[in-house]
């Protein structure tokens, strides 16, 4: 019986490593490469795990972050990564968070 696979989707993490937080700074890059996509279907994109995506999409990802598919993808055994995500291994962005600007008056 073969191994049953699925994988991690990791666009999110590979942004924050390239000081991409939100999922709009895409949008420019995307068409520049003439994939035309509404802000709601990026946010999809780099916020849940796509279950069917395009080609042309997935080069443009890979030309636009300067990274290899391994990095976007990670193939793991089908039941380990709902056990990451119930054990709290979300896909969170880590420690790539941007800093909280703080404004202060004038001459302080």
């Amino acid at each position: 019986m073969a191994a049953r696979l699925d994988y991690r989707w990791h666009l999110r993490q590979v942004m924050a490593t390239r000081g991409m937080f939100a999922t709009t700074d895409l949008i420019g890059p995307l068409s520049e490469r003439g994939i035309r996509l509404s802000s709601s279907q990026v946010y999809r994109l780099v916020t849940e795990r796509p279950e069917r995506l395009s080609l042309k999409i997935l080069m443009a990802l890979l030309d636009i972050l300067d990274c290899d598919m391994a990095d976007l993808i990670e193939p793991v055994a089908a039941g380990s990564a709902r056990k990451a995500k119930a054990a709290g291994g979300g896909e969170g962005v880590g420690d790539l968070r941007p800093k909280r600007a703080r404004i202060a008056p004038a001459g302080s």
